[in-house]
């Protein structure tokens, strides 16, 4: 069952968990095999293994810091004579994992009047418009009305793709000319979406380096736009993160946390990386709730996030 905006929930999709095992296969077969071949036929627990689990932990990109506590934990449990046979390290890191990702968990805030307003922040070639369209296929088989905002006015191309998803999931997008004024567009999107009630506005925004100020500023002028109109509206500021980018889009991702009010992340591509770990620590570095995984090109490929799903997913060895 998977909260929605509006407090509903929806019956789990067909073959979820097998998408969700195909779409993470890579990140599954070397992050698990390191694991499986580090502590094959090992019994004690010494220096050498620890240092061998370190690097596979580090090589599948859950960071630093998750693995150090990883490892400082094993060697407590190990002086405390809690744990002796190195088989029994496997599931230590399972749990540990799963902890990571539930600690960070909020609940999907709840809208009590529509429209629900769903801010998606990200830079370049992350894959932000193509999770917009994404989400509006996921609110449509919630039997909802979406509505999209171009506010990427910066780019004609940028609008031209919106309305190319638009029409693939059959959803408005409201528009103006290439150089607008984002804030304004949005305003005119929010009135729109009252007037027509329509459930759901997502709203694209530029893709813009974290090192543009103004860009960033104008990012802020949004958010003070939409709570006029809609008060507590954005109700919700995903940021889109490529997974193929490992530990390298962290830095990205803290700038527009800093600014924008992220309240949830959209790893894209997770599908073509075999470093899947990556979930586990921007979750831990940002201190925020994974929302959706991308695992596939195809409309239904936006998965919804559930840590206990995606450990046991992607610790299945069969």
């Amino acid at each position: 069952m998977f909260q929605s905006l509006f407090g509903s929930t929806t019956e789990s999709e067909p073959n979820l968990l097998e998408r969700l095992k195909k779409g993470i296969e890579k990140t599954r077969t070397g992050f698990v095999s390191m694991i499986e071949d580090t502590l094959q036929g090992k019994k004690e627990i010494d220096s050498d293994l620890l240092e061998e689990l370190e690097y596979s932990l580090i090589t599948a990109d859950i960071g630093v810091r998750t693995a150090t506590e990883i490892l400082e934990s094993i060697r407590q449990r190990v002086d405390r004579k809690l744990v002796n046979d190195a088989g029994e390290l496997r599931a230590l890191i399972k749990q540990h994992l799963l902890d990571v990702l539930e600690s960070v968990e909020r609940p999907v805030p709840t809208v009590a009047q529509p429209p629900a307003v769903v801010m998606v922040v990200g830079v370049n070639g992350a894959g932000k418009t193509t999770t917009i369209g994404k989400l509006a296929h996921r609110f449509h088989a919630e039997k909802r009305g979406v509505l999209l905002c171009a506010a990427d006015t910066f780019r004609a191309a940028a609008i031209d793709q919106l309305e190319v998803w638009g029409e693939r999931t059959k959803t408005e997008v409201i528009r103006q000319k290439p150089g607008a004024d984002p804030s304004a567009v949005l305003f005119d999107a929010l009135q729109a979406a009252r007037a027509r009630k329509v459930d759901y506005v997502i709203v694209d925004t530029a893709g813009r380096l974290h090192t543009k100020t103004n860009l960033m500023a104008e990012l802020e002028k949004m958010g003070r736009t939409a709570n006029k109109v809609i008060p507590g509206a954005p109700h919700e500021v995903l940021l889109v993160l490529d997974a193929t980018t490992g530990q390298n889009g962290l830095e990205q991702a803290k700038h527009f946390t800093e600014t924008s009010g992220v309240t949830g992340i959209v790893l894209t591509k997770l599908d073509g990386t075999a470093k899947g770990g990556v979930v586990v620590a921007i979750a831990r570095e940002l201190n925020l709730p994974i929302r959706y995984i991308g695992v596939g090109e195809k409309v239904e490929d936006l998965l919804p996030f559930e840590p206990e799903r995606f450990v046991e997913s992607l610790f299945e060895t069969s």
